[in-house]
């Protein structure tokens, strides 16, 4: 993940003094155990600034509103009762080259400064920071105790102190080209690490954009460099220079932030040879704040989906494991019911021939009344015949009574397969990060498994659902909505709730899979092209995504019911049609509303 270096964060301020000063803080939320997010009033809007302290994505840019979640955390809590109505009237630097910026709150614009709010973006080190007007700490993200660092202990009621001085040279507009070339090139080795190892304020992400706009690559050594080459490289470092004065000034006219492949930059590098941009193929976005939030939010996004699809894929399936042996065991005893009536024959068989019974015998075969079939009959040598029967007719009833009270409990073990395997299938069809969509998506699956009681739900995070997610949207050739669940939440409220007189409910005939819904206005009739279009996308987003063919029903939504009982997205139905759906055809089709 591309960290926020010094030039992003300079420029990122910049943006926040001339949108944000001044603002009077209205309210503070804590999203989860890094991020916290401030809403600021100015004269115009309410923004919300987003501080996030994480190892890997600490920044701080003006993001979306937070969810409503309950705020449980301490440091929240503290800012909300220090900081709260006051209003932030400085965004400054600490130290030249330091990551890190001091939030200044006042009473009004132009009282003196009452509270620092210090915002240090340093990888793992990260921290935010309130001291008082004395600069003693108050609160802290992260406190860290003299074992964790004995250099810099952050605890409340110290005074604050700023991160250790880096003692790499500064870069300078003034400094020669012949002693920049001299201190990068003093100890052979790698051209992008021989500039990170001699100066402050670089990145590797900097680095490697600069020598790429100088027609090099980092990995050059740097003894290998031409005199042409070092003023290529050279001209392109104090164009840095000049758009990082720049940007200290308030003026950010010399970037144009972009996403790139591997992640963002932002300043305008071209070509030495050519005199084009490096970055040709991606469009500019409105802002370093735009960029920051969307960059850093899908990275995090991408990382909490992977986590939890793993952590529900894994519970679903040893579920799903465990249930079927159940289920196996159940039909092993039903299995074994099934002879009850062959015991019970057996018992009448011996009655009827008791005077052939001798003592001590431990088998006997006798002729079938049926059949005329000899039957061999196992007994017990200690027992007389009619004892045996008697044991032959109590092991008949046994077994009737094991029927009558497995064939409930199979039934029950099988809804819930049934219903696991619905899950299982959402779970599956939701395979990567394209927007936050996918994570709501998944989030809504963790809550509903949490509600059935196959998770456990510590902060009752099933009695504040997520905020419901939309469905995959399609249009039909006649122009007609397509809406397809995403999970069983979506697949209840889309056949329950939204669902109209008009329109046509599509499933897979007895394969897992979600509910489609075909929207029709008053008066108008899907023709067969339409009808395909909407069988094909039903496969598609089934069980039977890999069969060529597979069949799927479709009916009038008032004929889709939900048994007592029964568990999100399980429905039955009547008075169906069957069409085939290909769902090679429906994986060709394109879904406007997630595309990446």
């Amino acid at each position: 993940m591309q960290p926020v270096d010094f030039t992003t964060l300079t420029a990122a301020c910049g943006e926040l003094r001339n949108f944000l000063l001044p603002a009077r803080l209205e309210q503070v939320i804590q999203r989860d155990r890094h991020t916290i997010c401030l809403a600021l009033r100015t004269l115009k809007k309410r923004h919300w600034l987003t501080i996030s302290w994480h190892p890997q994505a600490a920044c701080i840019c003006i993001g979306d509103p937070p969810p409503r979640t309950p705020d449980t955390f301490t440091f929240s809590d503290q800012l909300r009762h220090q900081i709260g109505g006051f209003a932030l009237v400085g965004i400054e630097a600490l130290a030249p080259w330091e990551r890190a910026i001091d939030l200044q709150f006042a009473q009004r614009p132009g009282d003196p400064i009452l509270w620092h709010l210090y915002v240090e973006i340093m990888g793992k080190r990260s921290n935010v920071i309130l001291a008082n007007q004395e600069n003693q700490i108050v609160t802290t993200a992260h406190q860290v105790n003299e074992k964790q660092s004995s250099v810099r202990p952050v605890l409340t009621g110290q005074p604050y102190e700023r991160p250790p001085a880096l003692t790499d040279p500064a870069p300078s507009l003034t400094e020669q080209k012949s002693r920049w070339q001299e201190r990068v090139a003093l100890i052979p080795g790698n051209l992008g690490q021989q500039l990170l190892k001699n100066y402050r304020g670089l990145s590797t992400h900097l680095v490697k954009s600069m020598i790429e706009a100088a027609g090099l690559n980092s990995d050059r050594a740097t003894e290998s460099l031409t005199d042409g080459e070092w003023d290529r490289l050279f001209q392109r470092w104090q164009e840095w220079l000049h758009i990082l004065a720049q940007l200290s000034q308030g003026d950010l006219s010399g970037i144009e932030p972009r996403f790139t492949e591997t992640g963002y930059n932002l300043i305008p590098w071209k070509n030495a040879e050519t005199d084009a941009t490096i970055f040709p193929d991606y469009p500019n976005t409105k802002s370093v704040q735009e960029i920051l939030n969307r960059y850093y939010s899908d990275r995090l996004n991408q990382q909490i989906f992977q986590q939890l699809h793993h952590q529900l894929g894994q519970k679903v399936k040893n579920l799903l494991t465990k249930l079927r042996i159940k289920a196996q065991g159940f039909r092993d005893r039903l299995q074994q019911s099934d002879d009850a009536e062959a015991y019970r024959e057996k018992g009448d068989l011996l009655m009827a021939y008791l005077h052939e019974w001798q003592p001590g015998m431990d088998s006997i075969t006798l002729t079938d009344f049926t059949t005329g079939e000899p039957v061999k009959i196992a007994l017990e040598p200690d027992k007389n015949a009619v004892q045996n029967a008697q044991k032959l007719y109590k092991k008949h009833q046994k077994l009737k009574r094991s029927r009558i009270a497995v064939e409930p409990l199979l039934a029950e073990v099988q809804g819930e397969i049934d219903y696991l395997e619905q899950v299982e299938l959402a779970i599956a069809q939701i395979d990567r990060y394209q927007n936050h969509q996918d994570l709501s998506a998944l989030e809504e699956i963790r809550d509903e498994l949490m509600q059935q009681g196959y998770l456990p739900d510590p902060d009752r995070r099933s009695q504040n659902q997520t905020p419901v997610t939309d469905f995959h949207r399609y249009l039909s050739p006649s122009g007609f909505e397509i809406l397809i669940g995403r999970n069983n939440r979506q697949n209840d409220r889309l056949s329950f709730r939204l669902a109209g007189d008009y329109d046509l409910w599509f499933h897979t005939q007895e394969i897992a899979g979600s509910h489609t819904l075909l929207r029709l206005n008053p008066g108008t009739v899907a023709d067969d092209a339409d009808l395909q279009y909407a069988a094909d996308l039903t496969a598609y987003y089934s069980r039977g995504r890999q069969s060529e063919q597979v069949p799927v029903v479709y009916t009038k939504p008032k004929y889709v019911y939900k048994p007592k009982g029964a568990k999100p997205g399980m429905v039955v139905y009547k008075h169906e049609r069957i069409i085939w759906g290909r769902p090679q055809e429906g994986s060709k089709r394109k879904d406007p509303s997630f595309s990446p």
